[in-house]
């Protein structure tokens, strides 16, 4: 969180103010974000490598049937038979759905708490800047490592699937990305909520990570069950890459369901902060 106020404080309204912190967060997060979309290329290139080999082998199936339904459908087993189909269920499941909504939540959490705890925010606060500015702010920032992601990983999973001779869908996978910003956006904003409410510093980053986990453990376990209802209430729920990158189906009315859900967990969480005394 902002520091030094004398870029924030010279706003002349509460757009201006939120750009502020908004462009201020963005430049601190650039470098985090650049080696994040670097380590998520070079797995997703793992599995470009290594992916024809396990398509073409007859030990996927031979695994399908000795596994349990649950099993195959948490780790997305079922999508095996292509390239396409192993980038969704194990690089899309662990690199998006988890690990980068993890990053997201975990750092717009931390973002809000830690000024919190370090009395930072008071002194910003203290210079007239609306509280609604500085966590629209913080939450714009996040943009910046889902972007970053979103333009370099599949670039490079498009031009390796080519070099191996198995290229991918390239309208598919452009969807596919495009889906991904609002769904990640969604753990963004929870992410802002657990910084207003736990207020400390790390503390609501893990909060938030362990939150990415579970609902991810729930929605998949659930899914393929009479309580499939309960799964309803997280976000990957309504981001399924597999049925973007292999059936090339958009869930338009769920990505509908994350936006609004973004609006109004951005809404509460604002509304707690204006009230709660720091």
């Amino acid at each position: 969180m902002i520091t030094d106020t004398a870029s924030v404080t010279g706003a002349s309204s509460p757009a201006s103010a939120a750009w502020a912190v908004c462009r201020f967060e963005a430049e601190r997060r650039l470098r985090a974000s650049l080696w994040l979309a670097v380590g998520l290329t070079l797995f997703g290139l793992l599995f470009v490598w290594i992916g024809p080999d396990i398509v073409a082998g007859g030990e996927v199936d031979q695994l399908l049937d000795s596994m349990p339904a649950p099993m195959v459908a948490l780790l997305g087993f079922e999508t095996l038979s292509s390239l396409a189909g192993l980038l969704a269920g194990e690089f899309y499941t662990f690199g998006w759905v988890v690990a980068l909504a993890g990053y997201v939540a975990y750092s717009a959490a931390n973002g809000v708490a830690r000024p919190l705890r370090d009395d930072r925010m008071e002194t910003l606060l203290a210079a007239s800047v609306p509280r609604t500015s500085v966590l629209l702010g913080t939450f714009l920032a996040l943009l910046v490592p889902i972007a970053v992601a979103n333009v370099a990983v599949p670039a490079a999973l498009y031009a390796g699937s080519v070099a191996v001779g198995h290229p991918l869908d390239p309208a598919r996978l452009f969807v596919l990305h495009v889906l991904a910003v609002p769904f990640l956006l969604s753990w963004g904003a929870l992410g802002v909520l657990f910084g207003v409410v736990v207020r400390r510093g790390r503390t609501a980053g893990r909060a938030a990570l362990g939150a990415v986990f579970a609902a991810w453990l729930v929605e998949s376990f659930t899914s393929i069950t009479e309580y499939e209802w309960v799964g309803a209430v997280a976000p990957s729920r309504y981001f399924d890459p597999a049925a973007v990158l292999v059936d090339g189906t958009t869930d338009l009315a769920g990505m509908a369901v994350l936006c609004v859900a973004t609006v109004g967990v951005l809404a509460v969480s604002a509304w707690l902060f204006a009230r709660w005394d720091l």
